[in-house]
């Protein structure tokens, strides 16, 4: 399966990043950092009568396609991305900076905190302390936890760890057992995400998330994660109560990615320019 392929390179990555240095210099630069945005109180801030939130994805590549756009193996201009992505509408970013395998970077989360005031979730495989210090030093409001890739534990003691270093955390969750176990174990969850992608397949199903949205109690943010393409999409998940959606794929690979981000809210559309 691509992600205990993906779980135990990071495992090997982190290994060279154990050092006293690193770590230290990471913390020095969370100590002169601006203070976080609050990821989940803009999602339900932001959420409307007939769109839930967007969190725009800014994503290079996948293990299963490759580069999203040709143009990419020659320049992937993160910042114009994001920067489309904000003023079209949407009330928060994804950034991928996984290096090997969605060949994304650190360097593009820090850039575009650096030039956009919008709350950004550090999308990564989140194995280990250090990549917390990480993400929080380069900027992120919001770190990923997946249910699937950690044990109970990790989970627990990672949470408290976001927390502590005031970030938001979103669960991400793929079937009844993991949401459970976040209902459970962690009562204080405020973001729960539901993966429509199936791990083993690669498939996506959006009636994943219509079947375990039922579950989440009143007072948590729920959040659709891949296969939402179309407007029509975006409508059967208001009707199922969901609160945020992340969408990254349909809008990197849309001709005109700003007017692909206005239909999926439903708002009007503007002059057509392309990124």
């Amino acid at each position: 399966m691509i992600l205990d392929q993906i779980l135990e390179h990071k495992k090997a990555e982190l290994r060279h990043k154990q050092s006293r240095a690193y770590l230290a210099n990471l913390k020095a630069a969370i100590r002169d950092a601006a203070p976080t945005l609050g990821f989940a109180v803009t999602l339900d801030a932001t959420r409307t009568a007939i769109s839930p939130a967007l969190i725009a994805e800014v994503k290079k590549a996948s293990p299963s396609l490759g580069l999203l756009r040709s143009e990419y193996a020659d320049k992937f201009d993160h910042l114009a991305i994001a920067r489309t992505y904000y003023e079209s509408g949407a009330s928060a970013l994804s950034v991928l900076t996984d290096k090997d395998f969605f060949q994304g970077d650190l360097r593009y989360l820090a850039d575009i905190k650096k030039a956009l005031p919008i709350p950004a979730l550090n999308k990564e495989f989140m194995v280990g302390e250090v990549q917390f210090y990480e993400a929080r030093a380069h900027g992120a409001d919001a770190v990923l936890l997946i249910v699937a890739a950690l044990e109970r534990r990790q989970l627990i003691d990672f949470h408290a760890l976001t927390k502590e270093l005031g970030m938001d955390t979103l669960f991400e969750t793929h079937h009844e057992r993991e949401l459970d176990t976040v209902l459970e174990w962690i009562p204080d969850a405020r973001m729960i995400g539901i993966n429509n992608r199936d791990l083993k397949t690669f498939t996506t199903d959006l009636e994943v998330t219509f079947r375990l949205a039922k579950r989440i109690p009143a007072g948590k943010l729920i959040v659709s994660e891949s296969g939402i393409h179309k407007r029509d999409d975006v409508v059967r998940l208001v009707e199922a109560g969901v609160h945020a959606m992340l969408i990254g794929e349909s809008l990197i690979r849309a001709e005109h990615t700003d007017e692909k981000v206005r239909e999926l809210l439903g708002v009007p559309s503007k002059s057509p320019q392309s990124v």
